[in-house]
């Protein structure tokens, strides 16, 4: 499993994605085994998690630009989602 871990943490986040849209597809097929089910839902899970640490990464990095009194871009802040 430490394996698939490896592999599925240097997914980039559109692959991760794209894999994880694939293994819903094929749970609501409803045509995979009881214990392909378990697999698939134990690597979406993992791939959600995945996906998740990248958007947190990706929104800490952005940053707002401030605006001067005359309009003008005088620097940035860091992002605040709230």
């Amino acid at each position: 499993m430490s394996d698939q871990n490896d592999a599925i943490s240097e997914l980039s986040f559109e692959a991760a994605l794209k894999r994880l849209e694939e293994i819903v597809r094929r749970l609501e097929s409803g045509d995979a085994s009881l214990d392909e089910s378990i697999q698939l839902y134990g690597e979406g899970d993992r791939l959600r998690q995945q996906c998740e640490a990248r958007l947190q990464a990706a929104q800490a990095r952005i940053e707002k630009i401030q605006i001067g009194r005359e309009g003008q871009p005088s620097g940035t802040a860091p992002f605040d989602p709230a």
